[in-house]
């Protein structure tokens, strides 16, 4: 799989850092880690990410809601980690969810699996 330039939108200090830790091992380059819907919003637009790995209860904001403003204005592939599934299923139905805890494996298919979809659109 070739090197994919990732925002990753995590609130929990903790496991933004251990994710990331894990996506660059996988060989990925992460471009930011941000903790707000506004943050998320405004780095994607700048940095142009090839994925986003997505959180989705932020502190402040959704991570659901930064993912629909970002797809207004470019489609990009991403998929969700989260402790509350049923949250994004309800809001997102048919989104690709990994739920917390997970391992980097699951990471490895859940991007597979995003990247895929993208091509297949």
């Amino acid at each position: 799989m070739e090197r994919l330039r990732i925002l990753l939108i995590e609130d929990d200090h903790m496991c933004g850092l251990l994710t990331a830790e894990m996506l660059e091992s996988m060989g990925h380059l992460v471009c930011a880690v941000v903790a707000t819907q506004f943050q998320a919003v405004s780095t994607a637009i700048l940095s142009r990410p090839d994925l986003l790995v997505v959180d989705a209860k932020l502190g402040h904001g959704s991570g659901v809601h930064a993912v629909q403003t970002i797809m207004r204005t470019r489609k990009i592939p991403h998929f969700f980690i989260t402790g509350h599934a049923a949250l994004v299923t309800a809001a997102l139905p048919g989104a690709l969810v990994v739920q917390k805890p997970f391992h980097e494996v699951d990471l490895a298919l859940a991007i597979m699996r995003s990247v895929d979809q993208k091509v297949a659109s």
